[in-house]
C-alpha cells in the first residue's frame, strides 16, 4: 500500500510502526513540521506553519479550535501540492493532537484516514480540575476543557477509524466516537528491557549504579505537576531519611508538556525543588536533565523501584517500560495507572496526593527488594502479554492498516 504517516514529531507514536511497513515493502512517507529535527530512514516531507496571533477576546472559547484548524488548512495546502504532483496515499494515518488531519480527506477523499487519538478533553472525571493547588476549579474551567475537544471531536467523525492505546483514554470520548476506536498500545521492546545483570548507569559525578543497588527512579519528558513531581520530590525527604544508602535519578526537562507554567515565572522543577531543598540530601538526588534512549534503558536496568505519577491523563511509555524491565513500580491510583498495575499483584498504587503514603511504600520497597519479587515478575509477565511491540502491537497494528486499506 501506499502509505502515509502524518505528525508535527515524527516519528513520535509512529517510531516502530513506520520502519516495519517499510521492511514489508510498503511504500511508506512521512509529514511533519519543518522544525522537527528528528531524523529518520522514512521518506520525510516537511510543511512549513507560522501560526497566526489569536485574539483572545474574540475568540474565546473557539481559540484552541482557531490554532488547530489553522494547522490544519497549512498541511491541507501542502498536500494539495502532492496530489497535484500525482501522489494520492491509500492509507493515512496522523496524530490528531495538532490539527493536521482535519481536512486531508477533502484533499484525499479516496484514501482512508485512521487517526491516532491520544485524548479527548471534557469537563469531569479527568485531568481537568484534578490537582486544586495548581488547577482553577468552577463551571469555566468545565467549558473551556469541552471546547478544547471541538477539534479532536472533528478530527475523529471524519476519519475511518482511530487508535487510542489504553481503554481508560477510549473511554474519554463521549460515546458516539467510542465506537470509532481500537485500543492497541503503541508497544514496548520487551526483548531489550529485559533485566541485565551487567547493565551500570554512570551518574555525572562518576558514580556508577548496577542492578542490587538501592536506585530510585523518576522518569519523565518535562518535569511537571502533571506528571505528579511535586508529590514525588515532597515524599523524597522522609524516604532518604530512612534509607541512607539509596539514590535517587530523576529524569526530565524543565519545560512544560501539560498545563501551564508556574505563575512566578522559572520551572518546576526549580519551584517545587526550592521548597524541599533544606530537608534533602541533595548529594544524592541526581537530575539527568532528558537523556538518550539507550542510556534511560540502562537506567531502567538497574532501578530497583520507579515511581511513577500522572493526573488522570495519557500513560507514559516510561512505565510500562519500567515494568517490562521488572523493576517495582510505585504507581498513583489513577485510571490510566490503575488500567496496568493492581496493587499488591504487579505493583504498588498510592493515592496520588498521599505524600505520606508515597514515602512510606517507597521506602518499603527499597528496604525490602526480596519481599516484592513476584510483583516484579508479574510485571514483566504483564508488559510482555499486553504491551510488547514484537509479539503483540506491532502485529495488531499492520492487521488494523491491512484491513482498513481492504475496506
Amino acid at each position: 500500500m501506499k502509505l502515509l504517516f502524518v505528525h508535527q514529531n515524527f516519528p513520535g507514536q509512529f517510531l516502530y510502526l513506520a520502519p516495519e511497513m517499510q521492511r514489508r515493502g510498503h511504500d511508506v512517507r512521512a509529514i511533519t513540521d519543518a522544525t522537527n529535527d528528528k531524523t529518520s530512514d522514512i521518506r520525510t516531507l516537511r510543511y512549513t506553519h507560522k501560526p497566526q496571533p489569536v485574539e483572545p477576546k474574540i475568540a474565546r472559547l473557539g481559540r484552541n479550535f482557531t490554532v488547530m484548524s489553522d494547522r490544519g488548512v497549512t498541511l491541507a495546502r501542502f498536500c494539495q501540492k502532492l496530489r497535484a504532483e500525482g501522489y494520492v496515499p491509500d492509507v493515512i494515518y496522523g496524530h490528531s493532537g495538532w490539527g493536521e488531519t482535519l481536512f486531508l480527506k477533502e484533499v484525499w477523499p479516496e484514501a482512508k484516514l485512521l487517526v491516532y487519538a491520544e485524548f479527548y478533553y471534557r469537563g469531569h472525571g479527568a485531568d481537568t480540575g484534578f490537582d486544586a493547588e495548581f488547577q482553577v476549579a468552577g463551571f469555566d474551567q468545565v467549558m473551556i476543557a469541552q471546547s478544547r475537544a471541538a477539534y479532536l471531536a472533528q478530527a475523529l467523525a471524519h476519519a475511518d477509524r482511530g487508535v487510542t492505546p489504553t481503554h481508560w483514554q477510549a473511554s474519554t470520548h463521549p460515546p458516539a466516537l467510542r465506537r470509532q476506536l481500537e485500543v492497541i498500545f503503541d508497544g514496548v521492546d520487551c526483548d531489550r528491557l529485559a533485566p541485565n545483570p551487567a547493565a551500570q548507569f554512570i551518574l555525572p559525578t562518576g558514580l556508577v549504579l548496577r542492578p542490587g543497588d538501592e536506585v530510585l527512579t523518576f522518569i519523565n519528558r518535562n518535569l511537571e505537576p502533571y506528571r505528579g513531581y511535586h508529590i514525588f520530590l515532597r515524599a523524597l525527604p522522609a524516604v532518604l531519611a530512612a534509607r541512607p544508602e539509596a539514590q535517587v535519578v530523576i529524569v526530565g526537562g524543565d519545560e512544560v508538556s501539560y498545563g501551564q507554567a508556574p505563575n512566578a515565572g522559572g520551572t518546576w522543577k526549580d519551584v517545587i525543588l526550592n521548597e524541599v531543598r533544606d530537608r534533602l540530601d541533595l548529594a544524592r538526588v541526581h537530575f539527568t536533565g532528558r537523556m538518550p534512549y539507550d542510556r534511560l534503558v540502562d537506567l531502567i536496568h538497574v532501578a530497583r523501584v520507579h515511581a511513577y505519577l500522572t493526573y488522570p491523563f495519557v500513560l507514559s511509555w516510561s512505565m510500562v517500560e519500567a515494568l517490562a524491565a521488572g523493576a517495582l513500580v510505585v504507581g498513583s491510583n489513577t485510571p490510566p495507572v490503575a488500567e496496568v498495575i493492581t496493587d499488591g499483584v504487579n505493583g504498588r498504587l498510592v493515592d496520588f496526593f498521599d505524600v505520606a503514603g508515597w514515602s512510606a511504600t517507597l521506602t518499603d520497597a527499597l528496604a525490602r527488594p526480596a519481599a516484592h519479587d513476584a510483583m516484579r515478575k508479574a510485571a514483566r509477565e504483564l508488559a510482555r502479554a499486553r504491551h510488547d511491540l514484537r509479539s503483540v502491537c506491532l502485529p495488531d497494528q499492520v492487521r488494523l492498516l491491512t484491513r482498513l486499506q481492504q475496506s
